[in-house]
């Protein structure tokens, strides 16, 4: 493990209960990829109301959990170090299976670009060896 949620709580402002990173797996030696784990637990909150008779995690919170894992990755750069990430699109995001309590969702999030400070990457999901989203998402580093 390279950071632990204590040390992820150094790098980006989220807490609980909107902090969905639960570590950091790696970060590539090229500084491009990054792998995230979030242990998913039927007592957190989206679960009150999100089909209380079966847990499904909202894909919204499944993206936003990948956007934080991309998060770290941007804030963890010695050039972005004390400023924010800011959601800023996504695109051909793909929902392939649901993810449920007792779900360890692996994250992985690609930079692919950088323009007019706009950071892109694509994104996947998956519980075990099964895809669980796919997309790319964007990004703004700010102030």
């Amino acid at each position: 493990m390279l950071y632990n949620s204590n040390e992820i709580q150094k790098i980006i402002p989220h807490r609980y209960p909107f902090l969905l990173v639960d570590c950091i797996e790696s970060i590539s030696e090229d500084g491009k990829t990054i792998v995230g784990r979030k242990c998913v637990t039927a007592n957190e909150m989206q679960f009150l109301g999100h089909f209380p008779d079966k847990h499904v995690m909202p894909g919204v919170l499944i993206i936003e959990a990948l956007a934080q894992t991309g998060c770290v990755l941007l804030l963890s750069k010695e050039e972005n170090k004390g400023k924010i990430a800011f959601f800023a699109g996504i695109n051909k995001a793909r929902f392939k299976r649901q993810v449920i309590p007792g779900d360890v969702l692996t994250m992985t999030v690609t930079l692919t670009k950088e323009k007019g400070g706009i950071y892109f990457a694509t994104i996947q999901a998956k519980v075990e060896d099964e895809i669980a989203v796919t997309g790319e998402i964007m990004c703004a580093v700010g102030e």
